[in-house]
């Protein structure tokens, strides 16, 4: 059986790394310093700090064992530079029926955040524009119900500004 491999931009693929070591170099060495100086305490059974770094400890673990398995199924693609047609990693700028422009980069699961334009590839609009070139419309199913795009532009430079 073939293992299941995640798209992932090298930037998102370097924050959750950034993100796995900073939790094993920094946040678990602390806690169990936490753990050991709480234990030091006594009486482990009423002891809420001791409680409340195990809880952290185990939080802190499994996001650990989650990141690995992020990690180590990802299959990082470098997104397009130029050209006209919309694949994984794309840049998009669309307008929309009422005449709005928006602007969107096509990225893993892990790295969408609507709020900023980073939709996720396994979203509606993302599925819809797979495939598609500048020029082209589509119609894609979103949650506000349909909507219809003109892509304007792809596989531009994105400015988090």
């Amino acid at each position: 059986m073939a293992i299941q491999r995640t798209p992932m931009t090298r930037q998102g693929f370097e924050r959750l790394k950034a993100e796995l070591e900073r939790l094993k170099k920094e946040e678990r060495p602390r806690i169990t310093k936490a753990i050991a100086e709480a234990r030091s305490h006594g009486d482990l059974a009423e002891n809420a700090e001791y409680h409340s770094a195990r809880e952290k400890q185990s939080f802190i673990e499994g996001r650990i064992k989650e990141l690995e398995a992020k990690l180590g199924h990802a299959e990082v693609i470098d997104p397009p530079t130029n050209g006209g047609r919309v694949t994984f990693g794309s840049t998009v700028r669309l307008q929309a029926g009422d005449g709005n422009e928006v602007r969107y980069w096509i990225v893993g699961s892990d790295e969408a955040e609507p709020a900023r334009g980073k939709i996720s590839i396994m979203s509606p609009l993302a599925r819809t524009l797979i495939g598609k070139e500048v020029g082209d419309t589509v119609v894609a199913q979103v949650p506000g119900g349909k909507k219809t795009y003109e892509i304007l532009d792809a596989n531009f430079r994105w400015d988090d500004s």
